[in-house]
This record gives C-alpha cells, structure tokens and sequence, in this order.
C-alpha cells in the first residue's frame, strides 16, 4: 500500500533490496488523490495499481467501527478496508504478502502497537500483513515465517523522528521526496465540519459523490435541515461550482449585471420559496453591489429561469449558519 510518502518509498525499496519484485497499489476518495503515489512509482520504477473505491469508503466512512480520530478522519477503519482490499487483489493476482510504510510509534493515534494490531484482526489479512521499517520490533509475518523475506534485513524504526529514513533515503539515493504531512482531507478541521453537516441532513438521501466533491469550493451555509449553499470567492471557485451543477436537480444563482458568485443549492430545484429567496440574497450579498440597493439575482434549474428582485441583505444576516 503507498501513501507516496518517503516511508513508503523506503519500505518497497527495502524489500526489493532483497531480491523481492514489489509492486504498489493506491486507493481514490474524493478525500485523498494518487498524485503523490504516481510520483513515487515515477521516481522508482515500482509499478503501481490505482483503484478508486469511493462508494466502499462513503459505506465504512458513515460508521466506523473504531470511531472517528480528532476529525472526521476513521484512521483505524480506514487502514483496515485498505488492506482487505489490498488482499483481496493479493488473492486474485497471485501476490504473496502485502506491505506498508507503517512506522511503530510515528503517529500516536493510528500506528501505536493496538491501532496496528487493530488493522491485522480487523483486515481479515493479518497474517499477510508486514511492515518492514519496523518489522523487527512486529511479530513475526507469514512472510517471514516462510522464508520469502529476511527479517535480519528488514529495520526496527519507531517514533515520530525521520533521521533514519532520511538516512536511509540517502543510502538508495532518493534525494526527492513530499514532506510527511498528511494528504487526507478527512484531517482538516473546516472540510469535517462540512461533511459531518453534510451526513446530519440526508433526510432526502444519501449525499452523492458531487455533493461531496462540491465541499472543497467556496463559503457554504445552511439554509433549512434540507437546503445548503456553496457561494463562490472568486472566479476559480466560480468555475469549478458550475462545473459541479446538475440542471436536473440544483438551482445555480447569479447577480445580474454585477460582478459577483455563483450560487449552488444543490438538489434544490424542489424547494420552497422562502429557502430559494435565502440563497438569492447570498447571491446578492456577496456582489459588488451595494448594501440596501436593489439588484436582480437569476435562478436557473429544472423548473426554467426566472429573476428575483430584492435589496441587497446585510452579510452578517447568513454569519451565524456558515459552515
């Protein structure tokens, strides 16, 4: 499994140092990419599989078992489906074991000796599982029980300190490689926040993969428990939120003859009139248009297109519902 990391780098090499021939895979979320993985097998030649497993993690994401880390961030559940996935291609490709850059102690949370031990039970792979940065100081794996790995050969790392695999990064002369920190977006404190909203107001259905997507852009606001809106902060956030329209069942609002956002009520084109008028003075509130002026605000959805007029709302009246 590769993250991109140096950690993972540094755990395929190790292994291959031996005589093994390893290969990478990758999992896609909108709340984590293969970018960093794709670089890492440019850089070292390790073949690497990339497998998107949205709708599989939106079901684990909703309710994992172990719970949620600071943020909406299910690190344990999050381990533990990739690596039965991960075994599962094992199985189907003829692969003997599976592989991590796991390092004992690196992040107190989620590679302590319970959360690793955790991930081998609930996997449903753990005999398969090694770790090789820290496999010295890990019970003995099939692997090497077998003997298709030298556990002399592999390394005893733990804790948060990089200078050994700095060291050993020099030592196969990988001179580039992304700083440590975390890529998923399920750690940041303003995106959770908008999901877990997200997940507490599905009365219509469950959130859709755009819905999802549609968080990473703009300022957003609760309207009523079944309408949200996604207001634009400039002309990039603009495009990508009318990339994400769906004229089949948002409602998509703009300033007339004003610059100004694109509002986005998603699945909206069914709601009432009073949490439409909502978004219109989104729409009108953050323009170039003066406070207390009128201004025509376009709706555009399903229903056709049609203008509102209204004066232009304080900003601080939508403050208390932004997300």
């Amino acid at each position: 499994l590769c993250s991109g990391g140096l950690d993972s780098i540094l755990s395929a090499l190790v292994l291959r140092d031996q005589g093994i021939e390893v290969a990478w895979i990758t999992f896609e979320t909108p709340f984590f990419s293969s970018q960093k993985a794709r670089a890492a097998s440019n850089r070292t030649g390790v073949p690497l599989m990339v497998r998107e497993i949205t709708e599989t993690y939106l079901g684990m994401l909703r309710n994992p078992r172990a719970g949620y880390g600071k943020n909406m961030n299910p690190c344990l559940d999050c381990h533990s489906l990739m690596f039965r996935l991960a075994g599962e291609i094992m199985q189907e490709q003829g692969f003997d074991f599976l592989f991590s850059g796991e390092v004992l102690g690196q992040r107190p949370m989620s590679q302590n000796r319970p959360a690793l031990s955790y991930v081998l039970k609930h996997s449903g792979f753990g005999p398969h599982i090694l770790r090789p940065l820290s496999a010295k100081l890990l019970p003995k794996t099939a692997a090497e029980e077998n003997g298709l790995v030298d556990r002399e050969r592999l390394l005893a790392f733990s804790g948060r300190s990089r200078k050994p695999q700095m060291a050993l990064a020099e030592k196969f002369g990988i001179k580039e490689y992304p700083t440590p920190a975390g890529g998923c977006l399920l750690t940041d404190v303003g995106f959770s926040r908008r999901l877990s909203d997200l997940f507490g107001h599905e009365e219509g259905g469950p959130s859709t993969v755009r819905e999802i997507e549609l968080l990473k852009h703009g300022r957003h606001f609760r309207l009523s428990p079944l309408a949200k809106a996604a207001v634009g902060r400039n002309e990039a956030e603009n495009e990508s939120i009318c990339a994400l329209y769906d004229a089949g069942a948002d409602v998509l609002f703009w300033a007339e003859n004003v610059p100004g956002p694109r509002v986005l009520v998603p699945r909206g084109a069914g709601l009432e009139e009073a949490e439409l008028v909502k978004a219109a003075g989104l729409a009108a509130c953050y323009s170039k248009a003066e406070q207390g002026s009128r201004v025509a605000v376009r709706a555009c959805s399903a229903r056709g297109e049609r203008t509102l007029s209204l004066e232009v709302p304080d900003r601080a009246h939508y403050k208390a519902n932004i997300l």
